[in-house]
């Protein structure tokens, strides 16, 4: 009838920290376009502190062997990207 299902590593929600900062991060990096950047100014800065915050947690879960390490990379790295890249802008403007 029923069968005991023991859980697994990858039905951990730390699986999806990495593919979660991956689309914050790339949210994030709309916002260091020149052309692009007062129109998405509020998202970019809210989506880029979450996806360093997201694809810092996912790369330490991903060095457990839950989840991958491409997407919290990619993630943090984008997110890292849009922060600065807006915080630039701003600087300069």
């Amino acid at each position: 009838m029923s069968a005991v299902t023991t859980p697994r590593q990858d039905d951990s929600p730390a699986t999806a920290l990495g593919p979660v900062a991956l689309f914050l991060g790339l949210v994030a990096a709309t916002g260091a376009w020149p052309a692009l950047m007062f129109a998405t100014l509020p998202w970019s800065l809210i989506a880029g502190g979450l996806a360093v915050t997201f694809g810092a947690s996912g790369i330490h879960y991903a060095r457990q062997g839950i989840g991958r390490m491409w997407t919290a990379v990619a993630g943090t790295t984008l997110g890292a990207v849009g922060l600065v890249g807006v915080y630039t802008l701003i600087g300069f403007a």
